[in-house]
């Protein structure tokens, strides 16, 4: 395996991604979680040309904790931009069912029975882990499902996330990738090593990166 998609060097992540952003003008959105992410977002309240009015969000993953924890993927975005953009929909993973399982089995019937998402947005964790699937975890072989929960003892709480082929129904998956920390999980995926990250497949796939992950 290597680096799947088309990778494309920009001097600045976030800025890359709301220009992005901008210029596809999806219908709907996928969003992830993480330093990256929030920097994105941040941006695309502000900067992004794009009628988040008219824009169905929903998230690739979440930690399986209340929106107002500070772990909260969906909290963490609607502090970035949700709240002051106000989407046409928010699909909250974490309020989609009372239980884990619940939820992830709502959400599965969610997205299977939506449009393909325009763009899923992706990050890649120095374990080379994408959305929550990680290293040798129980989703990383699902091909039935388009959400389940999943989790390991390298990551705090249970989470629910989209499986490989939720990931690949997407118009477009931009996996943003910024700093040296991303650094070597970016060179083992590039040197055909089978990370989470490396099995990434939909009909266009577009890395983001910067020269210092980029190394």
């Amino acid at each position: 395996m290597a680096l799947p998609g088309e990778i494309r060097v920009v001097p600045h992540v976030p800025a890359a991604f709301a220009e992005l952003l901008a210029t596809e003008a999806p219908r709907s959105v996928a969003l992830s979680g993480g330093a990256t992410a929030r920097a994105c977002y941040t941006l695309c309240a502000t900067a992004a040309r794009l009628d988040w009015t008219q824009v169905e969000v929903f998230f690739g993953d979440e930690r399986w904790v209340p929106v107002h924890d500070h772990d909260s993927n969906e909290g963490m975005a609607r502090v970035a931009f949700l709240d002051e953009v106000g989407p046409a929909w928010i699909h909250s993973m974490y309020r989609a069912g009372p239980t884990p399982e619940a939820a992830a089995a709502a959400y599965d019937i969610l997205v299977s029975g939506a449009d393909p998402i325009d763009v899923v947005h992706l990050g890649l964790g120095p374990d080379g882990h994408t959305a929550s699937l990680f290293p040798g975890s129980p989703a990383l072989t699902v091909t039935d499902r388009l959400v389940v929960t999943n989790g390991d003892d390298a990551h705090p709480h249970l989470r629910c996330t989209f499986t490989y082929p939720a990931i690949a129904r997407a118009r477009l998956v931009v996996v943003t990738v910024a700093g040296d920390d991303k650094r070597e999980a970016l060179a083992r995926i590039r040197a055909g090593e089978d990370l989470p990250a490396a099995r990434i497949e939909a009909e266009r796939v577009l890395w983001l990166v910067d020269p210092a992950a980029l190394g």
